[in-house]
């Protein structure tokens, strides 16, 4: 079947075509796991299917029930907090400009375009300020208030401008929820996430203020992230339990600006499509990934080693490839019952993990 590779370089996003799933081709999902276990760098692969798990695996480093450092994939968890604190009333609407929001926090003397910064344009990366990720981000994270330190960049576009991605758009968000609610980041994460969700979030990385880092060295099991996945593919809802609104998904993914490979950005989450269906996907540093194909009914999440100290677009591209090429063709046309394999989890088989 020919694909639309997911983005190397990207395709835009599309409307999905209806697709009526029949059954699973288990001999394609077969060959997508040998895929996936000669990529040297995976950790581990978790696909679900219908709310069904039909893939567990753990190729190597931790189980699928360790937390481990899921780089900028937090970026969907600060941006799913925002929308849970807005349905709750604590913030007014992502129209709503930032200082006011941050009171003492922001320095007396700021550039006027500050003040024309609003929560949206730190949710779609388009806040106008110099970026801290990349070359900036040692710098950043080296400073004695990050969030004096953000505000302060030069302006590289104007506030609502093009895409620039930065880190230190969301740990404002970051700072904003924590003086709104007059509860941490992590407390906020674990009550309306954790519990809810049955999914273990740990202490990670705090300001020299004491704000936890907006958008990276968050932890997250394999098992937890998919459930986020899952949350949104259920526009919201988890085992029947409203997280965030209907509304706030529609929102997230939608494309607010373009990223430099031409797909789509929303609140958190990155747009585009492979063979006519649309994907929505959560990007972390070295390869974590969080996938949800809606119209196929699929949340699929990698996890990799991601000791690199540099950008690997080449990796980043084998696993859009591994999704778009060798798993979701599994689910695109009705195909015969699966052979018997205690490996593969079927979708009437009891979740298991395959160490090798």
């Amino acid at each position: 079947m020919a694909m639309t590779l997911l983005a190397c370089p990207p395709a835009r996003a599309a409307s999905p075509p209806a697709v009526h799933i029949v059954a699973v081709d288990y001999a394609q999902l077969h060959t997508a796991l040998r895929a996936a276990a000669a990529l040297p760098r995976l950790h581990a692969l978790i696909v679900m299917h219908a709310g069904v798990p039909v893939v567990s695996r753990v190729f190597r480093g931790p189980g699928l029930d360790v937390p481990v450092d899921v780089k900028s994939l937090s970026k969907v968890l600060i941006d799913t907090l925002v929308g849970i604190a807005l349905d709750r009333g604590l913030l007014k609407g992502t129209s709503e400009t930032i200082l006011p929001l941050l009171r003492e926090r922001a320095p007396a003397r700021l550039d006027a375009r500050v003040g024309a910064i609003t929560i949206d344009h730190l949710l779609s990366m388009r806040a106008g300020l110099e970026r801290t990720s990349g070359p900036n981000y040692g710098r950043w994270v080296n400073s004695d208030n990050w969030v004096s330190f953000v505000l302060t960049r030069p302006f590289v576009d104007t506030p609502g401008g093009v895409m620039l991605y930065s880190t230190g758009n969301t740990h404002l968000l970051s700072a904003i929820l924590t003086d709104a609610s007059g509860a941490s980041t992590w407390q906020l994460a674990r009550k309306w996430l954790g519990v809810p969700l049955d999914i273990d979030i740990p202490h990670w990385t705090r300001d020299p203020q004491g704000i936890y880092l907006g958008g990276n060295e968050m932890a997250l099991s394999p098992r937890a992230l998919v459930r986020i996945g899952e949350t949104y593919r259920q526009a919201g809802l988890y085992q029947g339990h409203r997280i965030v609104s209907a509304d706030w998904v529609r929102r997230s993914w939608t494309p607010e600006t373009t990223d430099l490979w031409g797909h789509g950005y929303g609140y958190g989450w990155f747009i585009s499509e492979a063979d006519g269906q649309s994907v929505y996907f959560g990007w972390g540093f070295g390869g974590q990934m969080l996938y949800v194909v809606p119209s196929l009914e699929l949340t699929v999440v990698m996890t990799s080693d991601s000791g690199t100290r540099s950008f690997d677009g080449g990796y980043l591209c084998e696993l859009h490839a591994l999704l778009a090429l060798q798993l979701m063709p599994a689910f695109l046309s009705p195909h015969a019952a699966p052979p018997g394999d205690a490996a593969l989890c079927g979708p009437r088989l009891p979740l298991q993990t395959v160490r090798r």
